[in-house]
């Protein structure tokens, strides 16, 4: 026997909670409908509520929309919902999403919606999936809604690949070449200082410079290692946190190379795809744009997404606040601002989102063209500024000897 802490709620709508030892949660769900209760949620004590996801596993994009298309087919083929739980269980390979998989579906069984059963894995299932699925379970379109997160899955899997592939070749190339300076500087300028204090020759100050970032190297490395390793964690922590994240978000729209349209631009597509599917999901407005700034990874778009709810739940439009945020150009504004006219914001969204969506395309081609070159210099730089500083000593000896 185990214990579960349950809600519900009677026929006169009070909600009651409380401890009941039993040996599943569809005995908990079965005592209480018995009591004539209306179950919230029933959950195991002491326990987390994502026990089963591992620690340190995180479920694939990818994988995710896979299960949320197959769920889709399957439910709109006729199968209950419990019955494809069942068949996503068996041929899930992600351990993570199994386990989530699993969690959810007893949770079902012991009597919870399905959109509430998601909602106990944030780290699973977003708050644009849930809501998505809520409004489908609420309007009963489950497999239509389950289609739409698939589709928005797919996108913001495609648009984030595409920006990690542009960014895979300059990583490689500059850790490469970080690598083969340091490389040099620990092994190959101690054989050159050995020879010039064989010669007995001063050393030229570029020279010193070199020979001291050696010296730092090769003597005070755990330095070197401890000043990287605490750089990123205090980075990380910065960028994470409540002040630092919008600080971090507005110096990304500002990047020199091109880089701060590029992120923009993504910004602005993943924005109209979540509002525009939302939407078309049948989620309520105000609900929807709470959502969209949420999971805009942009804390200035979830800014003006504060700014959009404010001025609808005062009986304004969304485009009106639009125009005072920078982030979004006068095109999106006006776009919206028909679509409001007509009632057809969702179509409108869509096709910024697709507009945006090509337009990452052709900016992160450019973007990586523009990288070629400069790696070129900055490479070439730190490579010659090496050579120069160990062959100038050579040149001075040279001089004295004729």
């Amino acid at each position: 026997m185990a214990t579960f802490v349950f809600r519900a709620i009677d026929i006169a709508g009070a909600t009651a909670k409380g401890e009941v030892e039993a040996a599943s949660k569809q005995a908990v769900a079965d005592q209480l409908k018995a009591r004539g209760l209306v179950v919230v949620d029933i959950s195991d004590k002491h326990k987390s509520k994502e026990i089963n996801i591992a620690l340190f596993e995180r479920v694939k994009p990818a994988d995710l929309t896979v299960m949320t298309r197959q769920l889709a087919t399957m439910i709109a083929s006729g199968m209950t919902l419990l019955r494809a739980f069942y068949v996503l269980e068996e041929q899930t390979e992600s351990r993570p999403l199994r386990d989530a998989i699993v969690g959810v579906r007893k949770d079902v069984e012991a009597g919870l919606l399905f959109s509430n059963a998601l909602a106990r894995h944030p780290k699973v299932f977003s708050p644009l999936f849930v809501a998505m699925v809520e409004s489908g379970e609420s309007g009963g379109r489950l497999a239509e809604a389950l289609t739409r997160v698939a589709d928005q899955l797919e996108k913001d899997d495609a648009l984030r690949r595409q920006v990690k592939s542009a960014m895979l070749y300059p990583t490689v190339i500059f850790s490469f070449a970080g690598m083969v300076l340091l490389a040099m500087v620990a092994f190959l300028i101690p054989v050159f200082e050995k020879t010039f204090r064989e010669f007995g020759s001063d050393l030229p100050p570029i020279t010193k410079v070199t020979v001291g970032m050696s010296h730092f190297v090769t003597g005070k490395w755990y330095l070197l290692i401890a000043g990287v390793v605490g750089t990123i964690v205090v980075f990380r922590r910065w960028k994470r946190s409540s002040w630092g994240r919008p600080q971090w978000d507005r110096i990304r729209l500002k990047f020199p190379f091109k880089i701060g349209p590029v992120v923009q631009k993504i910004a602005l597509a993943r924005w109209s795809r979540t509002l525009s599917s939302l939407v078309a999901s049948g989620v309520p407005i105000l609900q929807a744009i709470e959502i969209t700034g949420k999971t805009a990874g942009n804390a200035v778009v979830e800014k003006a997404m504060d700014d959009v709810r404010a001025s609808v739940k005062s009986g304004g439009t969304i485009s009106a606040p639009l125009r005072d945020a920078p982030v979004f150009p006068a095109m999106v504004v006006q776009m919206v601002g028909v679509g409001e006219e007509t009632g057809a914001l969702e179509t409108m969204l869509g096709k910024v989102a697709d507009f945006y969506e090509d337009e990452v395309a052709a900016a992160v081609k450019g973007l990586t063209s523009l990288l070629e070159p400069l790696m070129i210099i900055v490479v070439g730089g730190i490579v010659g500024f090496i050579v120069i500083s160990m062959y100038m000593p050579l040149f001075k000896v040279y001089d004295a000897i004729r």
